[in-house]
């Protein structure tokens, strides 16, 4: 019953997330948004590297754009492989439901940001300055694993230019909150956030 309580959040996480992102890459170009609310507004942006936008070739300089690109997309490959026998074998030896519900909010948010990763890149043409068209007939914008991953929710709850006084950024504009993020982020830090705070029902020690 666990299994199919999973696969039930994984296969619903993947599908919002998939939808939203579909929707925003064939409906707005790069920097488009529109304001749901004050604080909440759909900012279509593309992230090519790991979290907050970094580059891997950013931390390894040896490594080209393009080969830091595929060795990331790999990795994010195995650790989702990883995460999915971690998943299958605290469902198969009952260790904690806690623990069950995390792993199932990491991997759901792991592989559709994955998907995006692999697939995106032949799947749509560009989004730079135009709308993308769905499997377009000249070609995607990038080869098989290089696809860029489709943030879209942003959060600026404030936004304003810091007083002179404070030091080192006074007088710069500022927003809080920056990044912009996709329901595959949401979820994964759902699922961080569930290990970190039941820690103890996550991880429950062996009575001996």
């Amino acid at each position: 019953m666990a299994l199919k309580k999973s696969i039930v959040l994984i296969v619903t996480i993947l599908l919002i997330d998939q939808v939203s992102k579909i929707y925003v890459k064939t409906h707005f170009f790069i920097g488009e948004e529109i304001r749901v609310f004050k604080w909440f507004e759909i900012l279509f942006v593309e992230n090519a590297g790991m979290a907050w936008g970094t580059q891997l070739s950013d931390l390894f300089t040896f490594l080209s754009d393009r080969t830091a690109k595929i060795s990331l997309t790999l990795f994010r490959v195995f650790a989702v492989f990883g995460i999915g026998y971690w998943l299958l074998d605290t469902i198969k030896k009952e260790v904690s439901k806690v623990l069950v519900l995390a792993l199932s909010y990491i991997f759901a948010g792991a592989l559709g940001n994955i998907i995006d990763s692999v697939f995106y890149g032949v799947l749509f043409s560009e989004s730079e300055g135009q709308v993308a068209i769905f499997l377009p007939n000249s070609g995607g914008y990038d080869t098989l694993l290089h696809g860029k991953v489709v943030d879209l929710l942003h959060f600026p709850l404030w936004k304003g230019f810091i007083p002179q006084w404070v030091p080192f950024i006074g007088g710069d504009f500022f927003t809080f909150f920056e990044p912009v993020f996709n329901i595959a982020d949401v979820s994964i830090s759902i699922g961080f956030g569930l290990l970190i705070f039941f820690n103890k029902k996550a991880f429950p020690k062996k009575s001996h």
